[in-house]
């Protein structure tokens, strides 16, 4: 039996298309992506700037609709819910990092952090704060939680978002480019905890990267191509 055998599918793209109309003149984006991401797995997306794997990402995180195809969440048709699931989807089950972290540069790393828990409206106030300082302190950044987002570097701010994406618990962490805005060695210290908190909370990871180094790491990598998608074998 393989190991996927032995896992539960929680996440399937499946025949996903998406077209932009500008001018009379029809971009195809995606043409036909599948895609299954299982419980406990890293998988890895790569290919070159304006491939489709970033669409893809927002696709299958609910933030833009397929022109055609459907994407599934543990077998429920993610774009045939209401707007009040679909943000239940977001908030609760999907974690998102992004290449330039997007955090609200006017509040401290602590509220960015905490934010998503508000909003979730699952915890009390001393839930909160437990899990924002523990979530802070391991990511290193503890001594830092008054600051605010403009205050600190960029590796510190992506280390905040690491920390803001895994803050409800999510199944899965959807990451685009998570490392590349970032020196090499802040590059590394963000993949190397990206991974630590991805084992000790058992979700699934979703990585989009031109790195073939980063790829490498993980336990399936796919290359995006003219808007394909195609699994590959990277040597280690």
């Amino acid at each position: 039996m393989s190991k996927n055998l032995e896992k539960e599918l929680i996440l399937r793209a499946d025949s996903v298309c998406k077209d932009y109309t500008e001018s009379s003149i029809v971009t195809h984006v995606l043409k036909g992506v599948d895609l299954d991401i299982y419980s406990d797995e890293m998988v890895a997306i790569i290919g070159s700037s304006g491939s489709g794997k970033s669409t893809l990402l927002h696709i299958l995180g609910t933030l833009d609709k397929p022109t055609k195809g459907a994407v599934y969440y543990q077998g429920e048709n993610l774009f045939k819910l209401g707007n009040a699931r679909c943000d239940y989807f977001r908030n609760h089950i999907l974690g998102f990092v992004y290449q330039f972290h997007h955090l609200l540069s006017d509040f401290t790393a602590y509220e960015n952090v905490a934010f998503p828990m508000m909003i979730s409206g699952d915890y009390n106030k001393k839930q909160i704060d437990e899990r924002v300082k523990y979530l802070l302190d391991r990511v290193g950044l503890g001594h830092r939680l008054n600051h605010r987002s403009s205050e600190l570097s960029g590796g510190e701010r992506q280390r905040v978002a690491i920390a803001r994406a895994v803050a409800n618990k999510p199944s899965l962490i959807l990451a685009d480019e998570p490392t590349g805005n970032l020196d090499f060695k802040s590059a590394n210290e963000v993949l190397a905890l990206l991974e630590e908190i991805r084992e000790e909370s058992k979700c699934s990871m979703l990585v989009v990267t031109h790195d073939r180094d980063m790829a490498g790491k993980f336990e399936r990598v796919y290359e995006m191509n003219d808007g394909t998608l195609a699994e590959r074998v990277i040597k280690r």
